[in-house]
This record gives C-alpha cells, structure tokens and sequence, in this order.
C-alpha cells in the first residue's frame, strides 16, 4: 500500500492543486483496466466452455466495472478548463494512446486494430503484450462458439473466421442470432447482455468525448493526437454489429 500511494507524483510548479486529481483518476482507470481484462478473459473462458450462466454473472461485473468507468468522468468534470490549463504543458507528450491495457481490451472484445501498434516500441513488453492479443480469439469468437455448442447453426466460416481481422457483419450469423432470440432461453439472453457490454464501451466513449470537448474544446489532443475530433471518430461503432443488425428483424 505504502508503494502504490508513493506513484501520485506531480510535476507542476506549487504543485498545481487539480494535478492530483488528474493523476489519480488516471491511475484509478488502469487498475479498473486491469480488472476489465482479468474479466473478460474469465467471460470468454466460460463461454468456450458452454458455461451461459456463469457468463451471464461474469458479464454483469464487467457492466458494473463500466458503470464505474463512466462516473469518474463526473468527477473529471468537476476539473475546469482553466483549472485543466495550469498543468497540461507537462504532460508534454502523454497521451490516452498510451494505455496499452485499454488497447488490449478493445482486442479482447473484438476490436482488432493492427495500427495500434505501432504507438508501441518494437521489442517493449506493452507491445508484446498486444501482438499476442492480435493473434487470440475475441470474446466475439468465443460468443459464436458457445452458440454452435448449444445447437445455433452458426456458419463455419464464422467460427473459422481470421481472429486478427475486426468483426464484419455476417448475413448468416444474423440469421442464427434471429433463430436463438426466437427460441428464447440462456442464449438469447447471453446475447442482450453482450448488447448490453456493447452500449456500455459505447457510453464510455461518448462521455469521454464530451468530457474533451468540455476541457480543451477543439485544441489538439495531448501526445500530438487530434483531440475530440479523433474521439469523435470512434463513436456509433459499434464491437458487435450483428446483434445490432437483427433489432428489425426480432
């Protein structure tokens, strides 16, 4: 305890009073990251395993830990752009690119982007870390799997699918996905808390968004990025398009 309530070190000047915040809430985001990834590979675990109920339970802590996510945003906010001003210049190059285990998150629900590496040295752990992830199966691949083992025609193409590659809407799992919400039962419910899984990151973002937007306007984002404009970027899309695809059709 006495080591992990040492690493909140500010760099202003006095130092600045809303520096502590910042670091703090930050650091607070990755531990929750860690959980999130200790989590979701416990999910998919169970769902490879045919295991609906217990997925279900893990899934709801995964929602949990999101809800959580989110209302620190309301206490960011609290922070005002001036009061935001009087610390940003050291944070110099830093970057939210540079949270590896949020990058490894969005791998394990699906969300494969081979670009993401390169943010990463070539040979550093963080950067091996998100190669293996490239290359493992997605919560979405486990998902299908454990729909075939309960009697879902899910085609083999999708269950045979590259891993490495972000998920494309399937005319065919669509169809499956029809079929199991039609027949009711666990699996129609493992797929609305997926949805559920899905609308949360989604949350997530939009508020970080806006929390940009509300702090730094349309500056350019720490780290070189382009700020809210890039943020902006990644909302509406969502990890699991095919249970989205099928509202119309249930």
């Amino acid at each position: 305890m006495d080591e992990l309530l040492e690493l909140q070190q500010p760099l202003s000047d006095g130092p600045e009073h809303d520096e502590m915040l910042f670091i703090v809430i930050h650091q607070v985001y990755e531990l929750w990251f860690k959980q999130l990834l200790h989590e979701a590979g416990r999910l998919q675990r169970l769902l490879e395993a045919g295991s609906g109920l217990s997925a279900l339970g893990s899934l709801k802590r995964i929602l949990t830990i999101l809800k959580v996510l989110v209302s620190q945003i309301d206490i960011l906010e609290t922070m005002t752009p001036l009061e935001f001003l009087t610390f940003r210049d050291r944070l110099e190059s830093g970057s939210g690119f540079q949270s590896f285990q949020f990058r490894e998150f969005e791998f394990a629900l699906g969300h494969k982007q081979p670009a993401a590496l390169e943010r990463y040295p070539a040979g550093s752990a963080h950067r091996a870390r998100l190669e293996r992830r490239l290359a493992a199966p997605t919560l979405w691949d486990g998902f299908l799997r454990y729909l075939s083992k309960d009697g879902a025609v899910v085609p083999a193409g999708a269950l045979a699918r590259d891993v490495t590659q972000p998920i494309a809407p399937s005319a065919e799992v669509q169809a499956a996905l029809v079929a199991v919400y039609r027949a009711g039962g666990m699996a129609a419910q493992v797929c609305e808390r997926l949805v559920d899984l899905d609308e949360g990151v989604q949350e997530w973002r939009y508020r970080h968004v806006k929390m940009v937007q509300r702090t730094i306007g349309t500056k350019r984002g720490t780290g070189g990025s382009d700020g809210a404009e890039y943020l902006m970027r990644t909302l509406n899309r969502p990890l699991f398009p095919d249970l989205w695809a099928i509202r119309a059709d249930l």
